[in-house]
């Protein structure tokens, strides 16, 4: 049986920086929930959706951790800002997870995709 962890993603040890790493780290998550998405009628789907959902929470709950961190460089309302989107992220999850709506994951996707994007330093699509 699939799991999601099995999709193929870049892996990470040929990233330059940390935010190539970071990025990476996104665009699993990202094909992960798109994977759910766009296969939301498989008979394990609710298995998958838990697995891309739990992954997801866990990397923006590392990214909020980090923002939070002394040690974190970067501006405050950039901290701010990501703290925000992953408070959103957290409770955008817990209503997928209760009311499975394949159109829910969109925002998390849409998120993703503009923060990876910036990570890159380019446009997301």
């Amino acid at each position: 049986m699939l799991k999601i962890s099995d999709l193929k993603i870049t892996n990470p040890s040929v990233a330059s920086s940390n935010r190539e790493i970071e990025a990476i780290a996104i665009d699993k998550a990202t094909v992960m929930l798109e994977y759910c998405r766009d296969n939301w009628n498989l008979e394990n789907i609710r298995e998958l959706l838990f697995e891309a959902l739990r992954h997801n929470q866990t990397l923006w709950t590392i990214l909020r951790n980090d923002m939070r961190s002394q040690e974190n460089l970067l501006p405050q309302e950039i901290k701010n800002n990501i703290i925000a989107l992953a408070n959103f992220i957290n409770k955008r999850t817990f209503e997928i997870q209760s009311f499975p709506i394949k159109e829910k994951l969109n925002i998390l996707i849409d998120i993703n995709k503009n923060i990876s994007a910036g990570l890159k330093g380019s446009p997301s699509d």
